[in-house]
């Protein structure tokens, strides 16, 4: 029975692995997009890398880290040094399709009149990856954050561009 068991486990997890395959494993990619923060817009840029493993016959999870800028610098406000960390959850919609969601900590900087103060954050959203090659990947994604003591949101629709290692 035992052994039963182990040779299921055996087979099944290369199903796992074959199912999510062009969306495993470790990635790092650049970022380009619209930027939105209390009326005043913006292209925000930046770098990401993240850690996905297949969970289950087209079901990925993983982590991802980002740090990124914007444009925004009007009326005596820059917003600047964006750092999130998320958890991600995906659904492998075709062999080269992968559905993401994905929710996470933000932190980010606002300076004004030469004083800078951070910001923490709820940063969740969701998007698509395109497998292009085995390796490399495109994306398209809407991420909201809602900053804390009432200071409202950030919304962002960025595409990116990358590679899986």
């Amino acid at each position: 029975m035992i052994f039963a068991a182990i040779a299921a486990a055996c087979v099944s997890a290369p199903a796992f692995a074959q199912d999510a395959a062009p969306f495993t494993g470790p990635r790092a990619g650049v970022t380009l997009g619209y930027d939105k923060i209390g009326g005043e817009e913006g292209v925000a840029y930046g770098v990401s890398a993240g850690y996905d493993l297949a969970l289950a016959p087209r079901i990925t999870g993983g982590v991802e880290v980002s740090l990124g800028d914007t444009t925004i610098d009007d009326t005596g406000l820059d917003v600047s040094r964006d750092l999130a960390a998320s958890l991600r959850l995906g659904f492998v919609a075709t062999p080269r399709v992968l559905a993401f969601g994905k929710v996470g900590y933000a932190t980010t900087r606002f300076e004004t009149a030469g004083v800078g103060v951070g910001f923490e954050g709820v940063r969740f959203g969701g998007g698509l990856e395109f497998a292009a090659t085995p390796n490399t990947y495109i994306s398209a994604e809407y991420q909201r954050t809602e900053y804390e003591q009432n200071l409202g949101g950030r919304d962002a629709a960025m595409v990116g561009v990358g590679f899986r290692f």
